[in-house]
């Protein structure tokens, strides 16, 4: 009889599991018979309801509260490995590294975030190692704005170099935090970006790339790629750009060259741990412009667990276990699909293609709705929150849409038949 190993699997921490990256954190990690103990911010919480969670905790509201939390857990647990989800969250770490070193840290430190969240930075590397870069400006005056409407090609995309710092200062002046906006001629930009002449603050202006997002996805360690992903984007919602509502995996020998200009991108950084690399890739002309670099996991992480790229439990054998990588290939043409989204997505190319920012882009009505019915029976098509295995996240999801459907529907009642007043009648 062989001898029973007593050996203890290192347990994983995952704050963030409120979102379809934090429970596939947990799924993923899970599956490979790791304990996982979620922080998620209620009882609601999509990983609250994976079979694959050891135990769900609520985070205090109070950030200071929420690290306390954590000691507190690595007290109780011994030594374990710490995962984060949000840029957020991690950069609230990070600021705590000192009191959370009983944890192996999955997460970047925050010089190497840093140097992803300021594009400037990223695109400077980027010029480095050959990697072509949209024209970007940054205004800093209304003055600066009116002269680069006179010299720039529209449409143009406005985004913030890093949206986390200016955050609180726009929120201070009234104004909203637009991740993107497209702007199609010098009078449309001057008038958009003139109420922010009271924050002091302008989004960056950035030339229009046409064609798809396509994400490269590289597990860096001591400067070598362990393993590499990708997939294009099919849908994003907006349509115009914003995130994958539907996305696909690409075959790994697909933009080699590419791929191996990321990895020199990630060296240039100076990166470890996950990363992606996000450009737009036009088909027409072949080309591909840098748009960011996520020093984290990304939004899609559910396709490439579904296609057999285990990212969370790579990184758990690499710094958790310490063990050399044995993974296996990823399945190319494997579709996965963010229903709420891409929904939405639908109605808005139905029903208002008027709303459609981007006015280059243009849908068929039939075939787009055909797609999307299509997509069900689709044998490769695959769901961020739903899966047979693991079903109880999806079911508390739509339980609790539904609540929130119901609650708008009552708001919106006539305040005496809300307080039970009979209705008028004849």
């Amino acid at each position: 009889m062989s001898p029973v190993s007593t050996e203890r699997t290192l347990p994983a921490v995952v704050v963030g599991i409120d979102t379809p990256i934090g429970l596939t954190v947990v799924r993923d990690l899970g599956q490979a018979g790791v304990p996982v103990y979620g922080i998620g911010r209620g009882v609601h919480a999509l990983g609250m309801r994976s079979r694959y969670l050891t135990r769900g905790l609520v985070r205090p509201r109070d950030p200071d509260a929420m690290i306390d939390q954590l000691v507190h857990l690595n007290a109780e647990l011994g030594p374990a490995c710490l995962f984060a989800v949000s840029e957020s969250d991690i950069t609230l770490l990070n600021r705590h590294r000192e009191r959370l070193s009983g944890f192996t840290i999955m997460f970047a430190d925050q010089v190497r975030m840093d140097s992803v969240l300021n594009k400037d930075q990223t695109y400077a590397a980027a010029a480095k190692v050959g990697i072509r870069t949209p024209r970007t400006e940054q205004p800093a005056s209304l003055a600066e704005v009116a002269r680069l409407g006179a010299e720039l090609r529209f449409p143009v995309v406005l985004k913030w170099a890093n949206p986390h710092e200016v955050a609180a200062r726009l929120g201070a002046a009234g104004l909203a935090l637009d991740k993107t906006h497209y702007c199609h001629s010098a009078q449309e930009l001057q008038a958009y970006l003139a109420p922010y002449e009271r924050a002091g603050v302008y989004p960056l202006v950035q030339e229009y790339c046409a064609g798809y997002g396509l994400g490269q996805f590289v597990l860096m360690k001591d400067g070598q790629p362990q393993y590499t992903f990708q997939h294009r984007r099919v849908h994003e919602w907006p349509p115009e750009g914003g995130f994958s509502s539907m996305c696909e995996s690409l075959p790994p020998d697909a933009h080699a060259e590419l791929m191996a200009r990321s990895v020199a991108l990630l060296r240039e950084l100076r990166w470890e741990g996950i990363a992606m690399v996000e450009y737009r890739h036009d088909p027409l002309t072949g080309e591909s412009a840098l748009m960011e670099v996520n020093g984290r996991f990304w939004g899609s992480l559910p396709l490439a667990w579904h296609a057999g790229a285990r990212f969370p439990s790579m990184m758990h054998t690499l710094w958790g276990r310490r063990q050399p990588l044995a993974a296996p290939a990823y399945r190319s043409g494997v579709r996965c699909r963010y229903m709420l989204p891409e929904t939405k997505r639908l109605l808005r190319i139905l029903f208002a293609p008027q709303k459609i920012a981007d006015k280059n882009l243009h849908f068929r009505r039939l075939p787009e709705l055909l797609g999307y019915l299509g997509g069900f029976v689709r044998p490769r098509s695959r769901y961020y929150v739903f899966t047979l295995g693991d079903a109880g996240p999806f079911f508390s999801d739509v339980g609790q849409m539904l609540k929130k459907a119901w609650g708008a529907v009552g708001a919106r009642l006539p305040l005496g038949r809300r307080r039970g007043a009979p209705a008028s009648g004849k």
